[in-house]
């Protein structure tokens, strides 16, 4: 059944994206050999639609798999065992890199993820922070599971499962899940001559997991149900998904003029609202004194609060910990806005007052130049944080 089977509707707005795309999508077929196992034919296509929307000013964050596959174009090597797919993934993990940057105009970056990584405090805030680094920069963020330590995720092939969790990391507003199939049916299309299209799920139950269940592909690990869980995540999260066919080139370019051609699956809630509403009442454990020129740029643009305007830090607070921002000038006045502290106190109060490009000197390190970013914070008189301006030192 042809993926354009799925009738248009509206792509949700979104300027960033994570994009998933399966090992299915990449390896290469034994009547068109390739010398490291992977194949430009799909991801050709996938590669053109992240261009153009850099070009448009959006960002794209790749996840990846394939890595075994091309470790299997490397190397001679039979059986299929754990610890085999384990040595695969080490060999071709540089092969796949190389793949994307032949197809990518922008510099790719590798970056390696276990879910513990995700679920491990410090560990998600460094991951955070260099994701937010590589794309300031103008990277293309290629993600991939770390296969060869992380056992459990090489076993269950759950890179749908992580990119979920990578948008929620990044604060995407759209998971984009390539698949190679058009999207979501009511029957399994090649065995139900029945089986018609799902445009959209409101919500992902466990009778929708339990039909969606069933065998992968020959090459991929993750099937139809995986790509639920992933978008049942992301819903949670206030992050829609969309399921599409990667192997249709007419759907992917559909893409980019904001038509998707497959399944939607919906926020349960609103991303922005839920993070703000957590951040307005979750428990503060210290304050920042900020100086008048920072008050002025977070009410006019919602902007992040950098060293410079910090006049002092009030309490014991850990990388991470939810902080309230209140003017210096007024000791009773109630605090302006909350965020998450990006440094601990410590460290706050050797980089207060100094300008960014001090921190590294200062600290010996540098997380970002901000003490609050502006997609951890918010107002508490005002919901304009949520829009994007230009950078100024006490404040961008």
């Amino acid at each position: 059944m042809s993926a354009t089977a799925f009738t248009a509707q509206p792509l949700p707005s979104w300027r960033r994206a994570v994009l998933k795309v399966g090992s299915s999508l990449l390896a290469g077929a034994p009547d068109r050999p390739s010398d490291n196992g992977l194949d430009p034919r799909y991801a050709a296509e996938l590669a053109q639609f992240i261009a153009r929307a850099r070009a448009e000013g959006r960002e794209v964050v790749l996840v990846s798999s394939g890595a075994v596959a091309a470790g299997r174009g490397r190397i001679q090597a039979g059986g299929d065992g754990l610890v085999l797919r384990q040595a695969l993934a080490a060999l071709g993990q540089a092969s796949l890199v190389s793949f994307w940057q032949s197809l990518s105009p922008a510099p790719v970056a590798q970056v390696l993820l276990t879910h513990d990584d995700l679920r491990h405090r410090r560990r998600y805030l460094n991951a955070r922070a260099a994701l937010r680094e590589l794309l300031r920069l103008g990277a293309l963020p290629v993600i991939n599971e770390n296969d060869t330590v992380a056992v459990d995720e090489l076993k269950l092939g759950d890179n749908d499962n992580l990119a979920a969790a990578v948008a929620s990391l990044v604060d995407a507003d759209l998971l984009l899940i390539a698949t190679d199939i058009g999207g979501l049916y009511s029957g399994h299309p090649q065995r139900d001559p029945a089986a018609r299209p799902i445009a959209r799920v409101s919500a992902v139950t466990p009778e929708l997991l339990a039909a969606a269940s069933g065998g992968a592909g020959e090459l991929g690990t993750g099937g139809m149900r995986t790509k639920l869980e992933a978008g049942a995540k992301a819903a949670m999260a206030g992050i829609a998904t969309a399921l599409f066919c990667g192997r249709d080139a007419e759907v992917v370019r559909a893409l980019g003029e904001g038509k998707l051609h497959g399944t939607l699956i919906a926020a349960r809630r609103d991303r922005a609202r839920a993070r703000k509403q957590w951040l307005r009442h979750a428990p503060a454990s210290g304050s920042l004194r900020i100086d008048a020129g920072a008050v002025a740029a977070l009410h006019a643009r919602g902007a992040s609060l950098l060293p410079g305007g910090v006049v002092a830090v009030e309490g014991e607070f850990r990388r991470g910990d939810v902080i309230e921002l209140r003017p210096h000038d007024d000791p009773a006045a109630p605090p302006l806005a909350r965020g998450l502290a990006q440094y601990n106190a410590a460290e706050t109060r050797r980089i207060a007052g100094r300008h960014s490009r001090e921190i590294e000197t200062l600290l010996g390190f540098r997380y970002g130049e901000e003490v609050v970013h502006r997609d951890d914070l918010v107002l508490l008189d005002t919901q304009s944080t949520d829009t994007h301006s230009t950078d100024t030192e006490n404040a961008a």
